[in-house]
């Protein structure tokens, strides 16, 4: 099972495994205050994209898109977070404040169609 969560909720032990998957540090917290098992830097979006992107929603169909693209990059990083969900809750920890259009939506979507994918 793969969640999301916001950086900034308090963890919970229903959390299961917790990966951040942001290529910068939140900011204002620091890593002895935060739960995290992993971080993942190298699945975020590059900096351009995540620039380009800027979290504005009409840009988001594009963002996807092109997110989605450089996912393809990024096999061994997807492998690795699918393993990790199996027979496990795996929560991607993200630190967007809008919860519909950020990166760990369309990662966490690439996830499950990949995996939906491989079981046919």
């Amino acid at each position: 099972m793969i969640k999301l969560k916001r950086v900034y909720e308090k963890p919970a032990r229903s959390d299961g495994i917790r990966v951040l998957v942001e290529r910068l540090w939140p900011r204002g917290l620091r890593k002895e205050g935060v739960h995290i098992d992993q971080w993942m830097k190298e699945i975020a979006p590059s900096t351009e994209l995540r620039k380009w992107f800027g979290h504005n929603p009409a840009r988001w169909e594009e963002f996807e898109h092109r997110y989605t693209t450089e996912l393809r990059e990024h096999s061994e990083e997807l492998a690795r977070l699918r393993r990790l969900a199996r027979g496990a809750i795996l929560t991607l920890v993200y630190t967007a404040r809008d919860e519909t259009h950020n990166s760990a939506v369309v990662l966490v979507r690439v996830l499950r169609a990949r995996s939906i994918a491989g079981r046919s």
